[in-house]
């Protein structure tokens, strides 16, 4: 198998000059590049580019996928929308991914080696544009793309059964943090078994969002739709951050009890063999099905031979003298199923008086009488 190398890179908050794109432009003369985006493919060499240096100075986010198993993805996020003590608190223990600081941005870096690739062949076209909403929820206060790779920290057993886990779940998943989760081949399970339980204020309902902006003050309402109108990037993800927190202040509910490491490790054995065991039952129903209607197509065709009579035994000396592979072949079946019916019919004495008289009279035959040797 060849080597095949995909990179595409997104501009999301500002487009790409004329400069900017002549400068792209110098690293690769065989890239697609738009106002928001660089696209290649190499199935021979590299990008000659640096994928950190670009996002440093043109892109928000990046994709890196490699047939031998490599994936990456890295996201730009300004420093002033997101708590990097929250964000750091998910990573310590995660070797996959990194948080570092590029002026007035934060760059998560998450690269992880020998992902299994899909059965499927897989360009890494389709897959950014599945990841891009990634950015946004972040920027809104959505912090399970975090959880997902505290995740892979789990799976890496870097934690001790009774560590607790950062938040209550990630239920219900987003679209993109489902497209994550198998973009970087985490153990589906053990996302499963942490969706059992929801995010709380990470999700909200539109009613519960339009009842939190109602209750905003005038003044922020009008400053957001000036900020809107004058073309700010951010100004969406600030209000729905600013209306998690309203949500999370403004309930009473008791927060559910913490589950540990061992607690999710526990409910995805339980969900993969509960998973592997509805694949077994599907699996044997299948082979009965097939069973079953192999069963009445075998029935059906030694009826319509037993109905033929003689003309049998006359197709049979037929085959026998087209001496050819798939003539002793088709007359060697017959046999076979002349066999069965006379089991059945308690007539076998008759059928072996015929058949030996079929092996005397064609012994020289060889590859014939060795399929009727076959036959046992």
């Amino acid at each position: 198998m060849s080597e095949y190398q995909y990179y595409e890179f997104q501009a999301v908050d500002y487009p790409l000059g004329e400069a900017d794109r002549r400068a792209l432009r110098a690293l690769s003369t065989r890239a697609r590049i738009t106002a928001t985006s660089f696209t290649n493919s190499y199935e021979w060499g590299s990008f000659k580019g640096d994928p950190a240096k670009l996002m440093e100075r043109w892109f928000d986010l990046h994709l890196y996928l490699a047939n031998w198993g490599t994936r990456r993805l890295m996201i730009r996020l300004p420093k002033r929308l997101v708590d990097r003590s929250i964000l750091d608190a998910f990573l310590r223990e995660v070797d996959c991914a990194a948080l570092r600081a590029s002026g007035e941005n934060l760059i998560l870096d998450i690269e992880r080696e020998e992902v299994e690739p899909d059965e499927d062949e897989d360009d890494g076209s389709g897959w950014l544009a599945a990841l891009a909403p990634l950015r946004n929820e972040v920027l809104a206060g959505d912090p399970r793309l975090f959880y997902l790779l505290w995740l892979t920290a789990v799976e890496a057993d870097a934690f001790e059964a009774d560590q607790p886990e950062p938040m209550p779940g990630i239920g219900p998943m987003t679209g993109a943090l489902e497209a994550f989760a198998e973009f970087f081949g985490i153990d589906p399970d053990l996302v499963q078994a942490a969706a059992e339980r929801s995010a709380g204020a990470s999700t909200t309902s539109p009613d519960a969002a339009r009842r939190a902006i109602a209750a905003m003050t005038d003044r922020d309402k009008t400053e957001m739709l000036a900020r809107l109108a004058d073309g700010e990037p951010h100004v969406a993800a600030e209000l729905r951050a600013a209306v998690r927190q309203r949500l999370a202040f403004g309930t009473d509910a008791s927060p559910a009890a913490a589950r540990t490491v061992g607690d999710l490790r526990a409910r995805a054995r339980a969900i993969r063999l509960a998973r592997e065991r509805a694949a077994e039952e599907k699996a044997a129903a299948e082979r009965r099905r097939r069973e079953k209607e192999e069963e009445k197509a075998r029935r059906a065709r030694l009826d319509a031979i037993a109905r033929r009579g003689e003309s049998v035994w006359r197709e049979i000396e037929t085959e026998i003298a087209r001496r050819n592979e798939a003539a002793y072949d088709k007359a060697a079946s017959l046999l076979r199923d002349l066999a069965t019916i006379a089991d059945e019919r308690d007539a076998f004495e008759d059928f072996a008086a015929r058949l030996r008289s079929i092996r005397e009279r064609h012994a020289r035959k060889g590859r014939f009488i060795d399929r009727l040797k076959g036959m046992g």
